[in-house]
């Protein structure tokens, strides 16, 4: 199934989506906690949303969430949690290992297999906690995370619902940056072998000669960075781009049914291009659904465009994990 949003700007629509990017947990019907989650020895720090209305004993479904490419949990994933939280969910929200508040060195280190690894031990934690109902975890990803729940969804079958946002499916969506930065991976490598040093590339620049060139890239990252997450690192190691172009979550998606599987795309996204994403979606069983909104890749994150990604998210968890 396949649902085109219009990108119409109505004022009510306008008006609803700017009180609800502005929500926080102050005053709220959920509270907002910050937790820790151990991660191979790792400490993962996240935010853990709990609705107010919880009977005593009562368990809920619960929702694990996390970032894409070297962002951090503080970068426009607090509105998703706090609408799902509103909806009734349990939620927890991470930084992987070696970004944000989390722990392990080197910094800025983002191999697939880690944070693939992050995600299984947060559904462990939060299926753990008293609050929660085990036999209902929902996962949410977006860009590289996007990727990640697709595999996740394919590998573990604890996730009874996921969605996938703007979602990395595979190295054709890199292809420019692997051409780019093929002589950096052989200095790199060299230097490690040699040095025993981590060497690092620029996540976005205003020269559009970093790991992401776009120009949308750039003015999303160090726009929301300054407002909103002033402890992103503007930084990634080499080795991490070598791991991205070995990261194929494309296989895994005919694996993932039967577990219900939403994918949300923009129609104009240049950063994991939207042909690559339906192509990808095709390979999906059923259940399945496909919703293309109008804009690019970080629409998703602001304006109005906020509640054409996020309702039909919430949505979707409502239908598969019964949220009365």
């Amino acid at each position: 199934m396949t649902l085109i949003i219009p990108n119409t700007k109505l004022i009510l629509l306008f008006i609803i989506t700017t009180i609800l990017l502005c929500t926080n947990s102050v005053g709220a019907d959920f509270e907002r906690r910050d937790v820790t989650f151990d991660s191979e020895g790792l400490k993962c720090f996240g935010w853990y949303y709990v609705p107010k209305n919880l009977n005593q004993n009562e368990k809920r479904p619960a929702i694990v969430m996390a970032h894409g490419l070297s962002a951090v949990k503080e970068m426009s994933l607090d509105p998703f949690a706090s609408r799902f939280a509103e909806a009734g969910f349990i939620v927890l929200v991470f930084d992987y290992r070696y970004l944000g508040a989390s722990e392990g060195t080197p910094r800025g280190q983002m191999f697939y297999y880690d944070q693939i690894e992050d995600y299984r031990n947060a559904v462990t934690w939060v299926s753990s906690q008293r609050e929660v109902d085990s036999a209902r975890i929902g996962i949410w990803g977006t860009s590289l995370s996007g990727g990640h729940v697709l595999t996740l969804s394919a590998l573990d079958k604890r996730v009874k619902a996921v969605v996938a946002q703007v979602p990395f499916t595979g190295v054709e969506d890199m292809q420019s940056s692997i051409i780019s930065f093929s002589s950096s991976s052989a200095k790199n490598r060299k230097d490690e072998y040699l040095k025993s040093t981590a060497n690092y590339m620029r996540v976005v620049d205003s020269t559009g000669s970093a790991l992401l060139p776009q120009k949308e890239s750039y003015e999303w990252f160090t726009k929301t960075a300054k407002l909103k997450a002033p402890n992103w690192k503007n930084e990634i190691t080499i080795e991490s781009l070598e791991k991205v172009i070995e990261y194929n979550p494309r296989f895994y998606i005919p694996m993932i049914a039967p577990t219900p599987l939403l994918m949300i795309i923009s129609n104009n996204d240049i950063v994991t291009p939207t042909k690559n994403q339906q192509a990808a979606f095709e390979l999906a069983k059923e259940p399945k659904k496909l919703i293309i909104v109008q804009g690019g890749h970080f629409d998703a994150y602001q304006g109005t465009s906020f509640e054409r990604f996020c309702q039909p998210a919430v949505d979707w968890f409502k239908q598969y994990l019964n949220v009365k």
